[in-house]
This record gives structure tokens, sequence and C-alpha cells, in this order.
């Protein structure tokens, strides 16, 4: 999905280079606009900064967050808590966000064919599959700590946009630049002199398993991703948060069966919440608010805020993490951050010209 949100925010950006423009034009052919004594622009427009601004902020912090507080979540070691029940709770609590946002639609718009919640079994019957895709890459998210620790995986998991980008090459046929191209190789390059390890035997820090599953998840993430935008753009007019509610009420019934199939007694004799603390609560949130917080991007901000806030949580996460877990923030560690960030960013500005 990452792919296509980088090109849809670019999208946003020349349009709102455009509208600019034609404020100017309009100021030229003798209509007055409002200017703000320092910069001399509209309050619209400082609205709209102000507005990207948290956005930001938020999907910044959210980020950086997310593996810090999965991580923190452990105590000894270990889980005291069923990842299986925090991950139905993440999907129930991303179903009720999309319904409060629908109840706000119909109070002020009405209840039309295209936000409706009632629908056809044709129309349903193709969000299980990304459903159960995101059931194995979130839960496939808490066992790889076992193998990296929450900077290593704030790294890997831009292996994503790889993947994303070769499925939508192979999948829907769409064309990547060459600087696409030479991205992915430096954002492979990146990740990998970010887990070189020079005070080991090993070369890399992080072991097989740890890249496997970190490969998976990415392969998973992509797939799941490119097979939700063929859904949605089967019907373009239908409202993103009946779809969401769709595809969350799957995987709420996924994570359902997942609980019976491995923590059942652990439920049944300990209870659906034993062992959750305020961290667990927390992260629970994080994964839930990180869904609406890219949503909010898509919408108000542009390609430089996905880029920027990728980057930056990198960083956050690495020094939030020496104080935590008393991680060792190597040269290469700081080296490769900075190549995955170029790459990222080389990504985004590298789209094909049609």
């Amino acid at each position: 999905m990452e792919y296509r949100k980088l090109k849809d925010q670019d999208k946003d950006g020349d349009t709102n280079e455009e509208d600019v423009e034609s404020l100017r034009g309009k100021a030229i052919s003798g209509v007055s606009l409002k200017p703000l004594a320092a910069f001399g622009v509209s309050s619209s427009d400082r609205s709209k900064w102000k507005r990207k601004t948290i956005v930001t902020f938020a999907l910044t912090i959210l980020t950086s967050s997310q593996a810090i507080l999965i991580v923190w979540s452990k105590r000894a070691g270990k889980y005291e808590y069923s990842v299986t029940t925090a991950n139905f709770m993440v999907e129930t609590l991303k179903c009720a966000l999309s319904l409060a946002a629908l109840a706000r639609i119909w109070k002020t718009e009405g209840v039309t064919e295209d936000n409706r919640l009632s629908t056809t079994l044709n129309e349903v019957i193709v969000y299980p599959i990304p459903a159960f895709l995101y059931l194995i890459k979130n839960l496939l998210q808490y066992y790889i700590f076992a193998y990296v620790n929450a900077p290593g995986y704030q790294i890997l998991k831009n292996l994503n946009i790889i993947s994303t980008g070769v499925l939508y090459r192979i999948i829907l046929k769409r064309e990547l630049s060459e600087i696409q191209w030479a991205a992915f190789v430096l954002l492979c390059a990146g990740c990998t002199t970010a887990q070189l390890n020079s005070n080991s035997d090993r070369v890399l820090e992080t072991p097989v398993q740890g890249w496997i599953m970190a490969i998976v998840m990415a392969l998973l993430s992509g797939f799941a991703g490119v097979y939700t935008e063929a859904i949605m753009k089967k019907r373009p007019s239908r409202n993103i948060n009946v779809q969401n509610f769709w595809l969350y009420i799957f995987g709420m019934i996924f994570n359902a069966i997942a609980i019976v199939i491995q923590d059942f007694d652990a439920v049944v004799n300990k209870g659906f919440f034993h062992g959750y603390s305020l961290i667990t609560t927390l992260m629970i949130l994080n994964h839930a608010l990180s869904g609406i917080a890219v949503s909010m991007v898509m919408k108000y901000a542009d390609n430089i805020v996905k880029v920027y806030s990728t980057s930056v949580a990198m960083l956050l996460t690495a020094i939030v993490s020496v104080f935590l877990f008393r991680f060792h923030l190597s040269l290469a560690f700081f080296l490769g951050s900075i190549v995955v960030s170029v790459s990222v960013y080389l990504h985004s500005i590298g789209k094909p010209r049609r």
C-alpha cells in the first residue's frame, strides 16, 4: 500500500501547487487576497499548514513508538498477555473508529448508496484474503522481536517498500523508474549496513531467522496492500470507512479463530485481559491510531510528510532505545539509517513521468 500512498500524496501536492498558482493569478487580475502580516498567505493556507504540522508530528510519534511499545510490553523477555487478544482488540478499536467516522458522515450527509453498511455477498467476499494476510503479518510482528531489537525492526520494516513496488509491477503492471529500482538497491544496502555488528563474531547483528521473518512480513504486507487497493478501486465511489469496516470485521473474525487455536486455555483460565498493563493498552491504541494517521496524511499532507516521518522515526526509536533498552547506537546503524532515509526519498520522487 506504501507505493500507492506515496503516489497519491504526490498528486495531492501537485494539486496544492496549482491552487496556489491560481490564487496568484487572481491577485494579479485585481482580486484582492488577505495576506498574513508576515508571509502574505491566506488564513486558509495557514490552517492547512497547521493541520499538516499536526499530522506530521502525530505520524512520527506513532511510527517511532510502535516498536518501542511492543518491546516494552514484554516482561523478562516474554509477553505476559496473549498477543492474539491484543491483535483482536486492535481490530475491534479500528472497527469502532470506522463506525464513529461513518456515524458522523451519516449525521451531516445522510445515508447514501456509497456510505451505507448494507452490501452484497460479492462485495464482501473479497475481504477475507487481505484480512488473513494482515493477521499473519501482525502476529509475526510480535515474534520477530525474539531476533531483532526495536531500532533494527524499524529499519527492516522499510523492506515492505520493495515488496510493494515489485508486486505493483507484477500484479498491477505499474512501471517503476530507474531511480526507484536504484532506490530499492540502496534500501537493501542501508538495511544491511545498519545491521553490521563489529562487536561479535557474527557479521550481522540480526540472525538469519530475523531476516527471514522481516522478508516474509514485507511480502505479506505488500501483497495485502496491493490486493486491498485492487478491491477499493473496483468501486472507487464507495466510502473508505465502509470498506475499512468490512476489512476489520473479517480481521476480528480471524483473530477470534487465532485466539481459540492458540490461546483458548489461557483465556478461559486466566481471562481475556490477563497480563495487560498500561504499556499494553498504549500499544493497542498506537496500532489502531497509526492507521488513522496514515489516512490523514493521504488526505491533508503530501509525500515529504511520509518520508520525514519514516526517517525521523528510525532515529527517534534508536535514541529512545538507548535509554530504555541500553541499545548501542553504532556508526554503522547511524549511516545505515541515513542511507535508508535517502532511498525512501528517492523512491518517493522517482515516479515515472506520464
